[in-house]
């Protein structure tokens, strides 16, 4: 008999939350820093079956976790060592953009190239479940559609990806799943289609060179509307947006002797669903 063929399964699940403090519980069940009551990775016990957890997943933490003076190719190296199967080395530098660098120190390599040779070490174990800290942070745009094109190869090959970003941009690029989280708590959680036709199923988009009183504005709308100023002198007001909203907007505006640009209809994107549901004052 044949052995039986599993089918690839895969997701990214991405965690998006403006305080870094609040992905804790996530990472520290990928570490096994600390037990977490009742959870599983896998089907195994994160603390039990440590050892059998440890060869099926990758876990790639922002910031430190480099040898200062081990180069490059001999780090990645070292951890494709520990894995019965693991990836090619010397092709995840390649497909990374490292392969310059390979005999450059980890100390010596700029903060985007250690994110980029902490990935090739997450991902070189061929891990059915990684975990994926910021990773984008400090790179510039080539290196992260880099980054990207990666990840998105990962899934189809049927890994399970769990992502945590500020990057609003790159939740919605890469993410079958999304969790916001606003103090620790999941406050939302969805594709990004879900999330964005979540509440308002438009909104219309406005600049003014004046601060306005948006309770009169809101006021004049139909019950069920909101407005808010997105920016410094940028203002939304949310809603099904019709002709007849619309008209009443730019009546609004005139007797307000208010003179509106750029004025135009939009879908809500995904940073507006999570400054709504998390607030838009600053936080510190």
């Amino acid at each position: 008999m044949s052995a039986p063929v599993r089918r690839p399964i895969s997701m990214l699940t991405c965690h998006v939350d403006h305080r870094r403090g609040n992905r804790a519980p996530a990472r520290s069940a990928a570490t096994h820093a600390r037990a977490a009551s009742a959870s599983e990775i896998l089907g195994l016990d994160p603390i039990a079956d440590n050892a059998r957890l440890r060869e099926r997943i990758g876990v790639m933490l922002q910031g430190g976790g480099g040898y200062p003076a081990a180069r490059a190719g001999e780090m990645l190296d070292l951890v494709a060592s520990y894995a019965a199967d693991p990836l090619d080395p010397a092709w995840l530098m390649d497909t990374l953009g490292l392969t310059d660098s390979a005999r450059t120190t980890y100390r010596r390599l700029s903060g985007g190239q250690q994110q980029r040779l902490a990935l090739a070490c997450a991902v070189v174990g061929r891990p059915e479940l990684v975990f994926l800290d910021e990773p984008t942070a400090g790179m510039d745009a080539h290196a992260r559609i880099v980054v990207w094109e990666l990840i998105d190869a990962l899934r189809r090959d049927g890994v399970t990806v769990v992502l945590t970003t500020h990057q609003l941009t790159e939740a919605e690029e890469l993410a079958d799943r999304i969790v916001i989280i606003d103090h620790g708590v999941a406050v939302a959680t969805g594709t990004p289609a879900e999330l964005m036709r979540s509440g308002a199923e438009n909104q219309l988009r406005f600049s003014a060179p004046r601060k306005l009183d948006l309770s009169l504005l809101v006021a004049a709308l139909p019950e069920g509307y909101n407005a808010v100023e997105a920016a410094p002198g940028e203002y939304l007001v949310e809603g099904h947006i019709d002709p007849q909203v619309l008209a009443t907007v730019t009546a609004w505006c005139a007797r307000v002797n208010v003179l509106a640009t750029d004025m135009r209809v939009e879908q809500r994107s995904l940073e507006d669903v999570f400054l709504d549901l998390t607030g838009r004052e600053l936080r510190s």
